[in-house]
C-alpha cells in the first residue's frame, strides 16, 4: 500500500501513504492512543507508528486486509478473552478492515500498557 519508496519519517507521513478509508482508521487509532497515553512520544520504529513511554508502549500498522496492533505480549495476554475474536500472535493482534475496529478495547489496552510501563501495576 506504500505509494512511494521513501520510508516515512513520522506518523503523519506514514498515514498519508494509505488510501483515504485506511487513513481515517489509522488517524482514529492514533487519536485513541494519544488520548490514553498523553505523555507518550510519537515516533516511527520498525517502520511503524510507535508510541514510546519508558520504553515502547504500542505500535500499529496498516496492511492490505487488517490493522496490526502491537501492545507487547503482556497487552495481548491480559486482554486475551476480549481479543478472542481476532487473529493474535504473542505480541500482536489483527483487526480486519472489513469489521468495526474496537477502539474502546484499544484504549483499554493502551491504558494498561501505560500503567505497566510506569510500573503502577
Amino acid at each position: 500500500m506504500n505509494k512511494g519508496s521513501e520510508k516515512p519519517q513520522n506518523i503523519d507521513e506514514y498515514i498519508a501513504q494509505f488510501p483515504e478509508d485506511v487513513q481515517e482508521i489509522l488517524t482514529k487509532v492514533r487519536k485513541v492512543v494519544r488520548e490514553a497515553a498523553p505523555d507518550a512520544i510519537e515516533k516511527i520504529s520498525y517502520q511503524m507508528p510507535t508510541f514510546y513511554l519508558n520504553g515502547n508502549l504500542v505500535h500499529f500498522a496498516a496492511f492490505k486486509n487488517h490493522i496490526g496492533f502491537y501492545p507487547t505480549p503482556s497487552g495481548i495476554l491480559t486482554f486475551d478473552d476480549e481479543l478472542a475474536l481476532y487473529k493474535r500472535a504473542k505480541g500482536s493482534v489483527r483487526f480486519p478492515l472489513d469489521k468495526p475496529i474496537p477502539y474502546d478495547l484499544i484504549e483499554k489496552i493502551v491504558r494498561f500498557r501505560v500503567k505497566e510501563n510506569m510500573k503502577e501495576l
